[in-house]
């Protein structure tokens, strides 16, 4: 049996076979029922995460952004169900993103997506203090049309000490149908986590996430902030750690590490939620090294699957645990092991 379709025809040779012009990207979406009536700027701010509010709202005032093919204002209350086409306008930049040679694991490749396999300690994005050699840059350097795409065709992001798997898109229409199935919340991500206290069972953190109103660096659980869920099992237990399996419904910026903490559950290593180091009690001095010198979250996106934007095939690819949380688990396991006696450690 075919596979289902995806969004993206297959390209035409034109006649005399000359390639078409490029055309600016644009992004083809649906206003929600559940968002009708709000500010149209705030509807789609949520929509296109990558792009600023800011800068939809200047997109609207210069006539790039229609609603039912209509030019409309950012004051204007979005419509239930009606398309949006929005002309997109590559950001200035005050540094320009420079194409760079970085090692990087390509773990899926077609002409349409790239799927990445993002080691600790690489920086997605260019920004403050980081204005070079993140994988933004290296992603440019594989492929210099990523330069026509929101930030290079990145549909998500992971932390900087997060590790394991992103999807990029390589074309406009690509960038379209991975942004919507985002947004449909039907791009599933996994995550494995190692977070302190023995977690009795799994469940659902349904908690509300904005900007920390003192310190900006951090988020915080707040009322008016937006709806962030995050769904958790437990893998194994020990003495007093948990090995975790975490999918997002919802994408917040530190959503997991904040949810974890918020339950008293803080995953290892993280220095913005984690708190002061604890030596956990009965912990030999080896693993107590170990736990204090894990100097990054230990939280690595494992698996991720989507639509293909062409074909409509159902893609699911998995990242094995990076040698330094393999690292981490030995130690855990060999120690709840010594607890029980000998015994093999609870799982």
């Amino acid at each position: 049996m075919s596979a289902k379709r995806g969004s993206i025809p297959d390209a035409q040779t034109p006649a005399g076979g000359a390639a078409p012009p490029a055309a600016p990207p644009t992004i083809e979406l649906c206003i929600p029922a559940a968002r009708a009536g709000e500010r149209l700027d705030a509807v789609l701010a949520q929509l296109m995460p990558h792009h600023s509010r800011t800068r939809i709202q200047g997109w609207m005032q210069a006539g790039r952004i229609t609603v039912d093919r209509r030019i409309c204002r950012p004051r204007d209350r979005a419509p239930p169900g009606a398309r949006v086409s929005v002309r997109v306008e590559e950001e200035p930049r005050a540094v320009p993103v420079a194409p760079e040679s970085l090692p990087r694991e390509v773990v899926y490749e077609d002409r349409d997506v790239l799927v990445i396999d993002k080691p600790a300690g690489l920086v997605v994005h260019p920004g403050a203090g980081n204005p070079r050699h993140t994988l933004q840059n290296a992603l440019l350097g594989r492929d210099p049309g990523l330069a026509s795409l929101p930030r290079a065709g990145l549909i998500h992001r992971l932390d900087k000490d997060t590790s394991g798997l992103l999807v990029v898109a390589r074309s406009a229409e690509a960038h379209t149908s991975l942004t919507r199935q985002l947004q449909a919340r039907t791009i599933s991500r996994e995550y494995l986590a190692v977070c302190a206290g023995v977690v009795t069972a799994g469940g659902t953190i349904d908690l509300p996430i904005g900007r920390h109103r003192r310190d900006r660096v951090r988020m915080a659980v707040r009322s008016d902030g937006r709806a962030a869920v995050t769904h958790y099992r437990v893998l194994e237990r020990f003495r007093a750690h948990s090995l975790l399996r975490v999918q997002l419904e919802t994408g917040r910026t530190h959503q997991i590490r904040l949810h974890l903490a918020h339950l008293r559950h803080a995953i290892v290593g993280d220095p913005v939620y984690g708190g002061r180091f604890a030596r956990p009690r009965g912990a030999s001095d080896a693993l107590a090294d170990l736990l204090r010198g894990f100097k990054r979250q230990a939280l690595h996106a494992a698996a991720l699957s989507f639509e293909h934007p062409r074909s409509g095939k159902r893609i699911s690819l998995a990242s094995p645990a990076t040698a330094d949380l393999e690292r981490l688990l030995a130690a855990l396991r060999a120690d709840a092991h010594a607890a029980a006696g000998g015994s093999r450690p609870a799982r």
